[in-house]
């Protein structure tokens, strides 16, 4: 027979006198907990007594927690809110685990006030104990039903940081990355992000030593010691994403070393063979900007040599020699090749930095034949140049404030910035012997002020660190970066490649199972 709302009012009072006599009172506190079989106005008492004597009934735990949960579960939305805001109440000693299980399989609700109830109550035990609570979280990440991992993945990428420091104790931290690299033994791409960005967070990972841990999982996810294969748009997607990933964690002192290498090696020579994971995306130029930002933050190589051999040649095949000539001097009917300045910029940046290890490459490794067809490619993109300089300047000389945010104007400021590193880079270049001490910051990259330096990285860290020219241009956001300028028809054409690639997660469809491809665990609740 269902427990009416009189006798949850009456069992409710006998305990509430009985004080310090209250474990004498079982068979009331039974009978409370037999009130989540009432009717609606039975059961959101229930929900509300049940936790409010919980602790003095040890013996009635399990059928206590049993009987919230059931409520939990109600066809009542209001029911099941109610007793989702109690659970924390029952999150005291070993219970704790059991608790943060529970909620966190409770994400998967598709009622938002009753999401934003079950992350309120995870937040309120997080700071009960944070360690128990991560184990509970964790548990389901591992091991729970698809929809719950990605949830609790995405609650921990997204609340840990709003903890305070208090919670976030060193132990808590180191925890949390203990359980995150058993997580990153099976993730999809879109997990493996969230949870770079969990880890890269934590404070105890911020040395010099915790960046390089960081790498090493980075490394560990792209599989660096497999030769790529570019026919392949998981794999090329698998490296893209890890690339960027360890992007912000190279420094002087964190070296970049094994992916400069790996790309020099394995993908520089299948450049154009890549497949793209996404229709839109200019594939060989995210490559060629991934591996100048990198650059600057290589250590040590094996095979410098044979690494900047292929630089060299790569850059060569974006270097077209000038157009034949006629008697008479004049250009032949052929068509003018094309100057790929975004290509280019990316390869002469990253050969300028690598080149600075073996500053005597284009002396004493490359024949004289190779050498001067190479200065010829030189001289003939030099002059292309300096026309689209000239013109750029016209285009925007005494335009200012409003006049250049434009979208014309912010692409041809773009474009300058681009024409302008490669003529500082060209110039270095031409001396005799090369010379490799000018600095530039790259074009997509906002230029780095030494007083504006983030306060955890010192400004010798800084990616694509370097001098600019004294006449700066007004830095843009980074989406105009990646536009195609196409400049007044001239003697020149010029690609400045389009670049619309955002790191997001998963690219192809859903949770980018496409690769990483993570097993489905999906299984009932197990409360």
């Amino acid at each position: 027979m269902a427990v009416t709302i009189e006798e949850l009012y009456r069992n409710y009072g006998i305990l509430a006198d009985a004080k310090e006599n209250l474990s004498q009172h079982k068979d009331a506190y039974q009978a409370i907990l037999d009130g989540v079989r009432g009717g609606p106005k039975e059961k959101r008492l229930a929900a509300q007594f049940i936790p409010k004597f919980f602790s003095s009934f040890p013996e009635l735990a399990d059928a206590a927690i049993n009987a919230q949960l059931d409520l939990c579960e109600d066809e009542d939305v209001s029911i099941r809110r109610q007793a989702i805001k109690e659970l924390p109440r029952f999150a005291t000693g070993e219970n704790i685990f059991r608790v943060a299980d529970i909620l966190t399989q409770l994400l998967q609700t598709d009622d938002t006030a009753e999401f934003n109830q079950v992350n309120v109550a995870l937040i309120s035990i997080f700071k009960m104990d944070a360690k128990g609570t991560l184990g509970g979280l964790f548990s389901q990440i591992l091991q729970g039903e698809d929809i719950v991992r990605e949830r609790a993945i995405k609650f921990l990428a997204t609340k840990l940081k709003t903890l305070p420091e208090d919670v976030m104790a060193k132990e808590v931290e180191e925890y949390i990355f203990s359980e995150t690299k058993k997580v990153l033994e099976d993730v999809t791409g879109e997990e493996f992000v969230l949870l770079m960005r969990v880890v890269s967070a934590l404070r105890v990972l911020q040395s010099v030593n915790g960046r390089q841990q960081l790498v090493e999982l980075v490394v560990e996810q792209a599989d660096l010691e497999q030769a790529l294969n570019p026919a392949d748009p998981d794999a090329v997607d698998r490296l893209l994403q890890c690339t960027r990933q360890a992007l912000p964690l190279f420094s002087k002192n964190v070296h970049s070393t094994r992916f400069v290498t790996y790309f020099c090696e394995h993908v520089l020579p299948n450049l154009s063979t890549l497949t793209s994971p996404v229709a839109e995306l200019d594939i060989q130029l995210e490559v060629l900007k991934l591996l100048a930002e990198m650059s600057p933050f290589c250590g040590d190589m094996e095979k410098l040599e044979a690494n900047l051999n292929t630089l060299f040649t790569k850059l060569v095949e974006f270097m077209p020699l000038p157009p034949d000539e006629v008697e008479n001097g004049e250009n032949s009917a052929s068509e003018e090749p094309k100057l790929q300045f975004s290509y280019v910029e990316c390869l002469l940046f990253s050969f300028h930095q690598l080149g600075k290890k073996l500053p005597d490459f284009l002396v004493d490794k490359v024949d004289a034949e190779r050498l001067k067809d190479f200065k010829i490619r030189l001289q003939y993109f030099a002059r292309g140049l300096q026309v689209y300089i000239r013109q750029l300047r016209m285009a925007l000389q005494g335009k200012t404030g409003d006049a250049l945010k434009t979208e014309e104007n912010k692409i041809k400021v773009v474009a300058l910035k681009i024409t302008n590193n490669i003529n500082v880079l060209i110039k270095d270049l031409f001396h005799n012997p090369p010379s490799y001490k000018s600095t530039v910051t790259l074009s997509w990259k906002p230029v780095q002020k030494p007083e504006a330096a983030a306060p955890k990285r010192p400004s010798g860290e800084e990616m694509g660190s370097g001098a600019s020219t004294k006449k700066q241009i007004t830095p843009l956001p980074r989406r105009d970066a990646r536009q195609i300028y196409n400049p007044p028809s001239g003697k020149y054409s010029a690609s400045i490649g389009n670049f619309t690639y955002e790191q997001r997660g998963g690219y192809r469809g859903g949770r980018g199972r496409g690769f990483w491809a993570r097993g489905s665990r999906s299984r009932g609740r197990i409360y």
